[in-house]
């Protein structure tokens, strides 16, 4: 049985032509003929290249891998019971699902609080990002969780100002970092700037340190979606050369005399801006660590990959040995830009794997007397089960869980209703539910009374798509704690779950459900 998908998808917008009759291997039809036009992603790939690497159409799209791993959080179930109470009073008056607290602390001096237990870990350049960061930074604010501001922004703002190569004013990254501030509340949240090797050359830290005074800072070894750097893709000319000359890697070259022709010709239409890889070293690492705390960071993140497993070691014993905030470890399969679809695919440890084995490392730094900073896990989750899952699996040192696709589509899902109710064109599958904000989205009442109606007429709708989205999230996640009888986030714990497979038994160290409470069960039959 192939775990992959080759040769079609929608991702590229390609498929076999003969649909019921395709090679498990290869993934061609199993016959290929002589005349066919290319439907699939070898024919698209004939006549339109490298453009095929990359899921379409860009810019409008977030994207996930379709291969089906051997293990994933479904082959985990959440264990209940029926004795007492962890975190409030085992009273059945008191312990009531309402009653758990989703609040989380952590930093150095627990001086970051979020009242859900999850971050946006990183949307960055893309136009996907862009177009839809007002729904995600007042969604995110008003709900008091985290955002991180991706990779390159400041360096692909053409109105960012630089001189001698180094950031001195911007207008969309302040706009992204000004939108959640504005509208945070209580001081819950926070907003994150994250840099790669760009980011890093052109000073953006410095620049959202002290000029946006961004207290959260972030180094970037890589992502879930992709073991290269960040890319995107370039429609203009003129923005082209401007990446080009400021450091980026542009292909074609944008300043070639030959390219320039051929791209105002008509025979391609976008250029590919990519950014380089990292190179770690630990010299560098602790440097880059000792200088923004010297200019002003007062928590520092670091967000790596699904790398192989040293590289995670790797990670995690510098996050430990230099005190870090927060590490986020991002599982592959995911992305919201444009991640090479092979790439995306088929490259890194799978999610269950890579985050068992983060578990298994930090507890073995925890049983030596070392730092363990707090920890998040990203890579495919969408739903308050599989929240659970990866809080308990990481206990006690997961503090958070990382999602990225999930919010942006809540957003983008919000805003395209608020633009259906603005042109009085409300599709039949929402308009049951009404034909004004208040009537749809089912959070506005509460929080029109907590702003006051000047302010709530000001959110934009895709900030109540998130933050009602959220609020779904909170309350499922409270029933399913209630119901493993956990009332606050540090009670749960890894004996919440149990393996529904013997070899998710292997992979995450969890009892096979079959084996769950042995000494228990024979205490109670036997006493």
């Amino acid at each position: 049985m192939s775990l992959s998908r080759i040769n079609t998808s929608a991702a590229t917008l390609t498929k076999n032509r003969t649909e019921d009759s395709v090679t498990p291997i290869s993934g061609m039809c199993v016959t290929c003929v002589d005349g066919c036009i290319g439907m699939c992603e070898i024919g698209k790939s004939a006549y339109r290249g490298h453009e095929v690497i990359y899921p379409q159409p860009f810019g409008v799209i977030t994207t996930a891998s379709e291969k089906d791993y051997p293990v994933d959080y479904s082959h985990l179930n959440i264990m209940g019971g029926v004795v007492g109470a962890q975190g409030v009073e085992a009273d059945s008056d008191k312990a009531v699902f309402p009653a758990v607290n989703l609040e989380v602390r952590f930093g150095h001096d627990d001086g970051l609080k979020f009242r859900y237990p999850w971050i946006i870990p990183g949307i960055g350049s893309t136009d996907v990002a862009k177009n839809n960061w007002e729904g995600l930074a007042i969604g995110s604010a008003l709900a008091g969780t985290g955002l991180t501001i991706g990779e390159n922004v400041a360096g692909m703002d053409s109105e960012s100002v630089i001189s001698e190569g180094r950031v001195v004013d911007t207008v969309d990254l302040k706009r992204r970092v000004q939108l959640f501030k504005e509208h945070q509340r209580d001081r819950y949240g926070a907003i994150v700037v994250q840099t790669n090797v760009e980011g890093t050359r052109l000073g953006e830290h410095e620049y959202a340190i002290n000029t946006l005074g961004v207290e959260c800072v972030e180094i970037k070894w890589g992502q879930g979606a992709k073991n290269i750097g960040g890319e995107v893709k370039i429609k203009d000319l003129k923005k082209a050369q401007m990446l080009y000359d400021r450091g980026y890697i542009v292909l074609p070259n944008p300043t070639d005399a030959t390219v320039i022709k051929t791209f105002k010709s008509g025979a391609f239409k976008e250029f590919e801006r990519h950014s380089r890889v990292g190179m770690v070293t630990e010299e560098d690492f602790a440097k880059r660590v000792e200088y923004l705390r010297d200019v002003g960071a007062k928590y520092i993140f670091l967000k790596t990959g699904a790398y192989r497993p040293a590289a995670l070691a790797q990670a995690l014993a510098y996050a430990s040995r230099y005190e870090l905030d927060l590490l986020t470890v991002d599982g592959a399969g995911g992305g919201t830009g444009m991640s090479p679809w092979r790439m995306m695919n088929e490259w890194g440890v799978p999610v269950v794997e890579l985050h068992s084995l983060l578990y298994r490392y930090a507890a073995r730094l925890a049983a030596k007397g070392r730092h363990v900073p707090a920890l998040a896990l990203a890579g495919g989750f969408t739903f308050e089960d599989q929240i659970f899952k990866g809080l308990a699996l990481g206990a006690p040192f997961v503090k958070l869980i990382g999602m990225a696709r999930s919010p942006l589509a809540a957003a983008m899902v919000g805003k395209t209703i608020g633009n259906a109710i603005d042109a009085g064109q409300i599709p039949v599958y929402v308009e049951r539910f009404g034909n004004t904000r208040d009537e749809i989205f089912v959070t506005a009442h509460s929080l029109r009374e907590e702003l006051g109606d000047e302010e709530f007429e000001k959110l934009p709708a895709g900030a109540l798509g998130l933050y009602t989205y959220y609020e779904r999230l909170a309350q499922g996640l409270r029933q399913l704690m209630a119901g493993s009888r956990k009332f606050s986030l540090e009670f749960l714990a890894r004996d919440d779950l149990a393996a529904l497979t013997r070899n998710a038994a292997e992979v995450t160290g969890l009892p096979y459900v079959m084996d769950v409470d042995g000494q228990l069960i024979d205490e109670i039959l036997d006493g």
